[in-house]
């Protein structure tokens, strides 16, 4: 399934996350008005079984509360400030559930969903993911990636017209996922390695397998002009309002 996006894309890491609560409503739609191609989000299950959208295993960083998201049932977690430790104007910001994520921004911009079950591999994320994504018709507005082949591998077999796109981390086993290995393992339609595993020989690689190159995480426009001169496919960046639209072509003037 070709990924619908513009060449170099935005997608807001996050949401909006350098202006607002990560992996928020206020931060996917501030990364709305802020002109991003897509939106990244983290999806996990919660102890009573819901996805729910947040980065951390652990509630610490991003809320007021404490322990794992894992062991945390919904009702808890709908409790939880997850806007305040940012800036009190946000307080109030929940965790949201991927389903009111879906219903909110879904089919309003592109949707890069990040499967976190790397602590529990066999849990039916990716199918309640997918299962999600079917129901609101979103099929052709989302992408799935992961660290994980077999995540994604799962995924695609409970929605197969979902692109994939498989994250690599810098360092040995990121060489070897960037290579042929790595699509081989998953037929992927975007690799996403870390900004400083990309070179040249990298992007024309992804290219002539047929695949974009999105990389993370992006923030100084130096880096950026780089990149795109690179041939990157898209980047993932904290502040969208970095980079404007102009005419449909992405400029770096600040």
């Amino acid at each position: 399934m070709p990924i619908p996006l513009p060449t170099p894309a935005i997608f807001a890491h996050r949401g909006a996350s350098a202006h607002a609560p990560e992996n928020t409503l206020a931060a996917f739609e501030l990364a709305i008005r802020q002109g991003a191609d897509a939106i990244e989000l983290d999806a996990m299950l919660c102890a009573s079984g819901e996805v729910v959208v947040i980065h951390d295993e652990t509630l610490e960083r991003t809320t007021d509360g404490q322990g794992l998201v894992s062991e945390t049932p919904l009702e808890v977690l709908r409790q939880l400030d997850a806007g305040s430790y940012f800036d009190p104007a946000f307080s109030g910001q929940r965790i949201p559930t991927l389903e009111e994520v879906l219903e909110s921004v879904g089919g309003r911009i592109y949707i890069n969903i990040e499967l976190k079950n790397y602590t529990t591999p066999r849990d039916p994320l990716p199918e309640r993911v997918a299962a999600l994504v079917e129901r609101f018709g979103l099929e052709e507005s989302v992408l799935f990636s992961s660290f994980n082949p077999w995540t994604l591998r799962r995924a695609h077999a409970r929605l197969p017209r979902v692109p994939l796109g498989l994250l690599t981390t810098p360092g040995w086993m990121g060489t070897v996922l960037n290579g042929p290995l790595g699509r081989l393992l998953v037929p992927y339609e975007a690799l996403h390695p870390e900004r400083r595993s990309v070179t040249p020989a990298l992007v024309a690689a992804a290219h002539r397998r047929g695949a974009r190159l999105h990389t993370y995480t992006v923030d100084d426009p130096a880096e950026a002009r780089y990149l795109f001169a690179l041939g990157v496919d898209g980047i993932f960046t904290n502040d969208p309002l970095l980079w404007t639209m102009d005419g449909g072509r992405l400029t770096t003037d600040r």
